[in-house]
């Protein structure tokens, strides 16, 4: 991901700009996908360096998830294997490098940092992410990896290229060990999601050969042209995970983030009206047809470029991207990394505070799209800072929910018992009772409780009536947010695994004490 950055920066041409016309923001969709990328790798945005201690470490990510939190965001893409190894205990692969500083070392007994990053994630409403790089194994021909990295126990799965070490997507024994790796995530965590970047086979190096003549030769299964053949096993271990992925968990989903480029219209009728990066002739990733097939429930592309990017400008992929989405869902990779405040060798364009917010305005003019992912979580403690109040104050000043997948499951749970209001001195207490279980088996993942003033219509279709979304099981909420000597109605609603969200329960009224009346 984070070479990607240099790439955009170095390879497509920077065209002189004006800013993008401010438009005004309408409501905030209910139904948004609000996602930001947590790199680990090389210690991007988590841990901040190896070594912390595991209280520092919580400590780091609690503080993270509250930022996101608080600007709005629904959703953690983390990474958890930057490079066949594991920020999680239930691996067959090394404790990460970047955790303690020395591959394969624990990070400390009983913690398992994925199981707590689902945990706070889901108690602030936020889903959970998986984030996998399949193939990379070393970052440098210096990397120090433990006895039991698979570079060591099994050379013979790997090439090597710009000095990094690589599986072999052409060997069948390395595409059935990654679907394995993965699979012990899935059946082993509460996740709600499989995440996929764009590393398959690598980004290009000038006088370097990807040394995989050998594996071709011995795997070719009938094709004769090798990019075509490279193109396969890429399309192989994504056609096996999500068959995998599905059969074991069907609400976990399974999104790809590949290069913003499918094919230019130089090379294809069907490609973008662009001129950059081609993710099928040089990364050997088709990209349209994973989502063409449906083998993966979304595809995030990463568009890092401007509007007035002349080879890709944002709104012509963006527009591609939607008339190419067959029905599933697309979430558009933003790059708040690239935003600068002028003094920069960077682009123009990017000196413009609203050139992310303009950007979220057009995703959400189209309604084939879905939501946003930014790269990454550090950029909004340093140069989107200022993203981060528009979200806040404006773009996501209201809650959202993940959008709905119905190809996966339709079924909406059942509204939950028996709420319950009363109002004490320190807020307005609520309980209520699991709903009955819905015809498919489940009962409640989560809920959201809504609350009206007085004179205000009960529905639960906006966003700005919402007070609280957790997706844990809990049956009890405080609203300390009250004014004293006011009228509330509150209703609650269940949510199941893929967030399908039941009927309201029935409205109970509350009056909040009167702190006067009680001395």
């Amino acid at each position: 991901m984070f070479k990607l950055i240099i790439f955009t920066l170095l390879t497509l041409i920077i065209f002189p700009i004006s800013p993008f016309a401010q438009t005004p923001s309408k409501i905030a969709p209910k139904r948004e996908f609000r996602g930001v990328w947590v790199a680990t790798v090389a210690n991007i945005d988590w841990p901040s360096r190896p070594g912390l201690s595991v209280d520092q470490q919580k400590a780091e990510l609690i503080g993270l998830l509250e930022q996101h939190k608080a600007n709005g965001m629904n959703a953690i893409l983390l990474q958890v294997r930057p490079a066949a190894d594991a920020f999680y205990s239930k691996s067959r692969e090394p404790w990460s490098q970047w955790l303690t500083g020395t591959q394969g070392r624990s990070p400390g007994p009983g913690y398992d940092p994925l199981a707590f990053a689902i945990k706070e994630a889901h108690f602030r409403g936020m889903e959970l992410h998986a984030w996998f790089n399949p193939y990379r194994a070393t970052m440098s021909p210096n990397t120090i990896v433990s006895e039991d990295h698979m570079t060591r126990k099994r050379p013979d799965l790997f090439f090597v290229y710009g000095g990094k070490k690589q599986f072999d997507p052409g060997i069948p024994e390395v595409r059935s060990y990654i679907v394995q790796v993965i699979l012990d995530v899935v059946k082993g965590y509460d996740i709600d999601g499989i995440h996929f970047d764009d590393y398959f086979y690598p980004y290009k190096i000038a006088g370097q050969t990807i040394n995989d003549a050998a594996t071709f030769n011995k795997y070719a299964d009938g094709f004769t042209n090798i990019s075509d053949w490279r193109r396969n096993n890429v399309d192989l271990l994504i056609k096996q995970l999500d068959d995998s992925i599905h059969h074991y968990k069907k609400y976990v989903k399974f999104g790809i983030s590949p290069f913003g480029i499918w094919k230019n219209d130089s090379e294809d009728s069907l490609g973008s009206a662009t001129n950059g990066l081609s993710n099928y002739s040089e990364l050997y990733a088709d990209s349209r047809k994973w989502i063409k097939e449906g083998w993966v429930d979304y595809i995030n592309p990463q568009i890092y470029f401007s509007f007035t990017r002349r080879a890709a400008p944002f709104g012509t992929l963006v527009d591609w991207w939607s008339n190419n989405s067959f029905g599933r869902h697309v979430y558009v990779g933003q790059g708040a990394y690239l935003m600068h405040n002028g003094n920069s060798k960077k682009e123009a364009a990017w000196a413009f505070p609203d050139q992310v917010p303009n950007q979220i305005r057009y995703i959400r003019d189209n309604n084939r799209m879905q939501g946003s992912v930014f790269f990454s979580s550090k950029s909004f403690s340093t140069v989107a800072s200022k993203l981060g109040d528009s979200l806040r104050t404006d773009l996501y000043r209201y809650p959202s929910l993940p959008p709905q997948m119905p190809w996966l499951d339709e079924v909406v749970p059942n509204q939950p018992l028996n709420v319950i209001a009363e109002a004490l001195i320190d807020g307005v207490h609520l309980s209520w009772e699991k709903p009955l279980i819905a015809s498919d088996g489940e009962t409640a993942s989560g809920y959201v409780i809504y609350r009206f003033e007085e004179g205000d219509r009960i529905s639960t279709v906006d966003p700005k009536h919402i007070i609280r979304i957790s997706f844990e099981d809990f049956s009890s909420f405080i609203d300390t947010n009250v004014e004293t000597g006011r009228r509330y109605n509150y209703v609650v609603t269940a949510l199941d695994r893929l967030k399908n969200e039941s009927e309201p329960s029935a409205p109970v009224g509350i009056q909040t004490k009167d702190l006067a009346s009680t001395k």
